[in-house]
């Protein structure tokens, strides 16, 4: 069987970094299935989905890592194309990924116990995003 859903934040951009968890799981008990897969997919081009132990420390050394691999003071091309800010916007989504796949037993998650799923806005401002949601199972 296959349910798809949708799930809705609204971000501050500039590599805003969302626990989604609870929300997934919620969406795989709410499903009736009780084992599969969960794949959750970011239409756009300026978010990503990973998975990450979500402490303060560690959100804050990502974005630190991320800032030195894909600063976003540096020219990009897409900024002289489009007259925009957010070259390196898309530049670290297409690093991150758009979407993730998760098992889940018993209709719980396998995450680990450190493992939460989080969203990724690299965008230069605010946005409201849509998170489709696809749960495949029995």
């Amino acid at each position: 069987m296959v349910v798809t859903r949708e799930l809705r934040l609204n971000t501050r951009g500039r590599c805003d970094v969302r626990d989604i968890t609870e929300e997934v799981e919620q969406v795989v008990q709410a499903s009736g299935l009780s084992a599969g897969t969960v794949t959750l997919f970011c239409p756009g081009s300026t978010g990503g989905l990973t998975t990450i132990e979500y402490e303060a420390g560690v959100i804050a050394d990502l974005e630190q890592v991320l800032d030195e691999i894909v600063p976003p003071d540096r020219p990009y091309r897409h900024h002289l194309r489009w007259g925009d800010d957010n070259g390196h916007s898309h530049v670290r989504a297409a690093l991150i990924g758009p979407s993730l796949t998760i098992p889940f037993v018993d209709g719980r998650l396998t995450l680990g116990t450190w493992q939460q799923i989080v969203f990724c806005d690299f965008d230069t401002h605010p946005r409201s995003r849509r998170l489709v949601v696809q749960i495949i199972g029995e």
